[in-house]
């Protein structure tokens, strides 16, 4: 198990240094100057413009820029914007924000998704099942920027309104937990209708396998069959998918932080590609990978714990 994780991470190394390299050559095959950008409407003065460029070495090749950037980011330098603020005193709470959204709606998901596809697999082919199958088709359909509103505006203001309930905070991040569900279940919309289906479909087929007739057929009360043999075996893919959709609920947050007005790095990511902020994108880009290689590492771990057949040697 041990040379198993050391070799991932690893493996992790290259995985890391080509996503970055990728998104710095995106950054910097952007059109545009960034140092103009920066003075926005008015005219730089063009001395302070080549000195901000040789400061950046927004001149040198692109190899040797990011060159330049990864051994700060080695040294633990973040790196610095063009309006000299430090990449890390930049995102410092930002990231809280985030990764709070996101594992609220990763929870939400994981408690909806797998109970509805639970209950939808156990009523194969009656109105419940068809019920649930019709709303994650309609989540799958409507888009996260509609969804938000429709549910601000009625869980957040119309509840309100009529039955005086103020449990569902529209805006910021001033009232705790609360104020992270209804952004929570919107960003977890698509992926609650994705999982939902995928949990009826891995535990209808579990529930034709020969294993669970045999413990079927030996007495076992159904409860255990399902919660012991069936749904433990179900598991797998739904914990493949839900490691893998951690990167995906961070990295997605940019239409669900800016309609609940949440200050993470979805809206900084989204106003430093606009600028032209290389140090920063690459910083946010970077701690999205190192996300998904590490959720992936312990999804990996997780298959050896739900089925014991499966061995790192």
């Amino acid at each position: 198990m041990g040379r198993y994780v050391i070799r991932r991470l690893l493996q992790a190394i290259p995985v890391a240094l080509g996503a970055t390299l990728l998104i710095f050559a995106l950054v910097f095959a952007l059109p545009g100057d960034p140092i103009t950008a920066l003075a926005g409407e008015k005219r730089m003065d063009p001395a302070v413009a080549d000195a901000l460029r040789e400061q950046y070495h927004l001149n040198d090749p692109l190899l040797l820029q990011y060159w330049y950037y990864i051994t700060g980011l080695l040294q633990g330098d973040l790196g610095t914007t063009f309006s000299r603020v430090p990449v890390s005193q930049l995102l410092v709470g930002k990231f809280q924000v985030t990764i709070n959204l996101a594992f609220t709606a990763l929870i939400l998901e994981g408690v909806i998704g797998i109970g509805l596809g639970l209950w939808a697999a156990l009523r194969k082919g009656k109105a419940t099942d068809t019920a649930i199958l019709a709303v994650t088709l309609l989540l799958i359909s409507v888009p996260v920027l509609v969804t938000g509103f429709v549910l601000q505006l009625v869980l957040g203001v119309q509840l309100k309104k009529s039955l005086g309930i103020d449990f569902f905070p529209v805006a910021g991040a001033f009232e705790g937990w609360r104020s992270y569900l209804l952004p929570g279940f919107v960003l977890a919309g698509t992926s609650i209708a994705y999982l939902t289906r995928l949990t009826r479909t891995s535990l209808v087929e579990t529930l034709r396998a020969d294993y669970i007739r045999t413990a079927t057929a030996k007495g076992l009360t159904r409860r255990r069959v399902i919660g012991r043999h069936a749904l433990r075996n179900a598991l797998i893919p739904l914990v493949t998918y839900l490691g893998a959709d951690l990167g995906t609920l961070m990295g997605g947050a940019i239409i669900t932080e800016s309609i609940f007005n949440l200050n993470g790095i979805g809206q900084q990511l989204a106003q430093s590609v606009y600028l032209r902020e290389g140090p920063v994108v690459v910083g946010i880009v970077t701690f999205l990978v190192m996300v998904y290689i590490v959720a992936n590492l312990i999804v990996d771990l997780l298959y050896a714990v739900l089925d014991p057949r499966i061995r790192y040697e």
